[in-house]
């Protein structure tokens, strides 16, 4: 069912272009700053923990000056918090649409996805600019951040599915995101290095897919070593099951979706 329905898909790649190309010019439609805004977010963030946390928390960074390490961070986390915010409401704010006109739901998730990962884009740019700045040596070992960014888009994906198809029945999904997505940051390694937590927990905090994803991000391309293959192999194994879950319960509740809302 799910190889079919994303066969099925591609009959509609048009209409996702289009519609995705239709969230990016409404995001910023009338906004003064623009595309700028996708940089704003993690840069003030960035300026903000390097000023605070080196002060008050003595947070170790290994030698790596303090605004890369927390930029290598939040613009992965960004991304996914940005495509959660964005996309999870999508059915229910496009009502219209789905009651009247048939075509595969998960267009609307998707696009969301597809615009926060424009942004990511554009904030990675930035990143460029601060690794020349700072001397940051990249080695080849970089050449995994593609694979990386693909399982955290797989990742991102099952979430946003899974939970945009849940709030047509609970409309509370839309409370619960926010205060997810904070608690998340913190059982993540963004504040902090993965070395903070004690050894005998890291076994257990890195069955969070974001905290693997973000540790390999910096080591990568920070401190030039490759990411620990056990904790990628439970991070690829738990983003391809967390995609399947996601549309297979999204395509599952699909047909009831028009009723609903």
């Amino acid at each position: 069912m799910m190889f079919n329905s994303l066969f099925k898909l591609t009959s509609y790649r048009d209409l996702l272009s289009a519609w995705l190309m239709r969230e990016i010019k409404v995001r910023y439609k009338q906004s003064f700053m623009g595309g700028l805004w996708a940089i704003i977010q993690p840069f003030s963030l960035m300026v903000i923990f390097s000023l605070v946390f080196p002060r008050f928390a003595s947070v170790s960074t290994d030698g790596i000056p303090y605004p890369v390490f927390y930029y290598t961070a939040l613009v992965p986390w960004v991304f996914f918090t940005n495509s959660i915010s964005f996309s999870v409401p999508s059915l229910v704010s496009n009502m219209s649409l789905v009651t009247k006109i048939y075509f595969p739901r998960e267009i609307l998730p998707l696009a969301g996805v597809g615009a926060a990962f424009f942004d990511f884009l554009i904030a990675s740019s930035i990143f460029i600019l601060m690794i020349v700045f700072y001397q940051v040596r990249i080695t080849a070992v970089a050449a995994w951040l593609p694979l990386l960014v693909l399982l955290q888009v797989l990742f991102t994906l099952g979430i946003v599915l899974f939970f945009s198809a849940l709030m047509v029945f609970y409309r509370d999904v839309r409370f619960i995101i926010p205060l997810l997505t904070q608690l998340w940051m913190f059982a993540s390694p963004i504040i902090y290095p993965l070395s903070s937590v004690p050894e005998e927990f890291q076994d257990i905090y890195m069955l969070n897919p974001m905290a693997v994803l973000i540790h390999s991000y910096r080591q990568v391309i920070l401190y030039g070593t490759p990411p620990e293959m056990k904790y990628l192999l439970m991070c690829a194994a738990i983003s391809v099951v967390s995609f399947i879950v996601g549309y297979t319960y999204f395509k599952k509740s699909e047909g009831v979706f028009a009723d609903l809302i």
